[in-house]
């Protein structure tokens, strides 16, 4: 999986930050300690950190991911995210 998009509220830049969703690679998400979450009334499940997303982006660096782009959406602050395949 090459892509992954991140993301956090604005006034909780101090996270905690989204990391994926069910589908993101189980190693991945180990990696960066998410645990898996369902939020009463939805039908999908993320995966959440309570590091910062400046934390998290480092993290990803050092595996070999690098920022593409990153846009604010209402409150929210995404990152998408590429690595190269090996």
């Amino acid at each position: 999986m090459p892509y992954m998009l991140i993301s956090t509220q604005i006034r909780l830049e101090s996270g905690p930050t989204n990391v994926g969703d069910e589908f993101s690679d189980p190693a991945v998400m180990s990696y960066l300690g998410a645990r898996k979450t369902t939020i009463l009334g939805n039908n999908f499940s993320e995966y959440h950190v309570d590091d910062p997303p400046r934390l998290v982006l480092d993290k990803l660096e050092k595996i070999g991911f690098h920022v593409v782009s990153l846009t604010g959406v209402g409150q929210t602050l995404v990152w998408c995210l590429h690595k190269e395949k090996e």
